[in-house]
């Protein structure tokens, strides 16, 4: 999607997410207005001595918990990112009020306020672990993409699209294992510590995944959730990437972890296209066709048998390729 001309608010924008998608977006188009929304204000304003002082910049300390403060800053905005979130597995298990505040209140909030501003799009990212959610986190994400794709339905004809992007885990980004394994080899150690050796997940570059929502913002008709294909890994894998001969150290699994995850559950099959490089599950709208998405982008319907899980997934990446990966980042 062409986002020259248009005004974009990006919830949680200091996060690793949020900063690459601005860059990118600074990079590739000419935006009228890119507007930071987050509530720590030392990360705005190291962001703002990080990035180049230029015209579309803005930074609003706001909360997605503060409605108010949420419409006043969408006054205008014609495209919202919603990346704000409490991602942590652990600290999501230990503080779950907290985390109900922000991730479904917060995206309760958002679908009102943009709205009642006449916000064209809406994009919300998701995470995999709100597919069979057995952790809070991943049960408040779920309620937050049924949320989202629910504000379609009270949404007045021609009003906010809202639609959904799940992925998984992000290689490289601040809640994940590899800066910890840096760390630790930086500080001269030579065993690593890992969950469970038999650990599977599914990964994504940072720019991988700023690509697939720009990409979904130009294909969403809204209420759909949209799930890119994927190379699964073995943690012990990332390891030896990290540290090759490395010794490995078994910690056990956190609360709330899984071994293996899971994008598109078994009982989603039965709604859900594959569309080329990417999946999408359809929402259960009057007003949704499914027959013109796949002749629109020539997909077809996945087997009623299908999962996409990281452990059976048939695309897997070799440390060789992580070690390439990772010298990148």
């Amino acid at each position: 999607m062409n986002l020259s001309g248009k005004s974009i608010l990006i919830t949680g924008a200091t996060g690793s997410f949020g900063q690459k998608f601005i860059r990118t977006i600074l990079e590739r188009y000419e935006p009228t207005r890119v507007v930071v929304y987050s509530r720590d204000e030392l990360k705005q304003h190291n962001m703002q001595q990080s990035l180049p002082q230029i015209g579309p910049m803005r930074y609003f300390i706001g909360d997605v918990r503060d409605e108010s403060r949420l419409e006043m800053a969408l006054r205008g905005v014609d495209t919202v990112i919603h990346a704000a979130a409490l991602k942590q597995v652990p600290a999501a298990e230990y503080n779950p009020f907290e985390c109900v505040r922000t991730n479904i209140h917060g995206a309760e909030n958002i679908v009102n306020a943009a709205i009642r501003t006449g916000v064209e799009r809406v994009i919300a990212l998701s995470t995999d672990k709100a597919a069979n959610p057995i952790n809070l986190y991943g049960a408040t994400k779920l309620a937050s993409d049924k949320i989202f794709i629910a504000g379609n339905n009270l949404s007045p004809t021609g009003g906010t699209k809202f639609s959904v992007v799940r992925y998984g885990n992000v290689l490289g980004s601040r809640g994940s294992v590899l800066p910890l394994f840096n760390k630790l080899v930086e500080a001269g150690e030579t065993t690593l510590p890992i969950t469970d050796g038999r650990m599977t997940r599914f990964w994504i570059t940072l720019q991988q995944g700023v690509d697939f929502v720009l990409e979904s913002l130009d294909r969403m008709h809204g209420g759909e959730i949209f799930i890119p294909k994927l190379p699964s890994m073995r943690i012990t894998d990332l390891a030896q990437a990290v540290l090759p001969g490395c010794k490995l150290r078994t910690i056990g699994i956190r609360p709330g972890e899984k071994l293996h995850e899971v994008m598109i559950p078994l009982e989603e099959a039965r709604v859900t296209l594959e569309l080329g490089s990417q999946y999408l599950i359809e929402p259960a709208f009057s007003f949704w066709s499914s027959e013109n998405y796949i002749d629109q982008h020539k997909g077809s319907r996945v087997d009623e048998n299908f999962e996409y899980s990281s452990n059976t997934n048939k695309d897997w990446i070799s440390t060789e390729e992580l070690r390439e990966i990772i010298a990148k980042l």
